[in-house]
C-alpha cells in the first residue's frame, strides 16, 4: 500500500474521531457536565480534523454561534486541504 493511501486512511479515522469529540461536547453542554476546553477543539481541528469538527458543529449544531468557530474551522479546513494537496502531490505527483 502506498503512503498515500495510509494518509487518507488516517484522515478519515482522524475526521471521524474529531466528530465524535464534537458530538460528545454537545452533549456534556446539554446536561451541564464538564466540557472540553475550545482550545482543545480548536487544536483538534488545527491537526487535520477541520473536516470531523466543521461537520459536527454542522450536525449538532455545536460551537455555530461563535465567531473563532464558525469563521476559524472553515479556514482551519481550507488549510488541512492545502497540506494534503500538497502531500499527495509530494507523494503521487513529482
Amino acid at each position: 500500500m502506498k503512503t498515500i493511501h495510509y494518509l487518507l486512511i488516517f484522515f478519515v479515522i482522524w475526521n471521524l474521531i474529531v466528530f465524535l469529540i464534537y458530538g460528545a461536547d454537545k452533549r456534556r453542554a446539554v446536561k451541564d457536565k464538564w466540557r472540553i476546553p475550545e482550545k482543545t477543539l480548536m487544536l483538534l481541528a488545527l491537526f487535520f480534523g477541520a473536516t470531523g469538527a466543521f461537520a459536527g458543529m454542522s450536525v449538532f449544531r455545536h460551537k455555530t454561534q461563535h465567531k473563532k468557530f464558525s469563521i476559524g474551522v472553515p479556514l482551519l479546513m481550507l488549510l488541512n486541504y492545502a497540506c494534503i494537496a500538497a502531500a499527495v502531490y509530494y507523494f503521487c505527483i513529482k
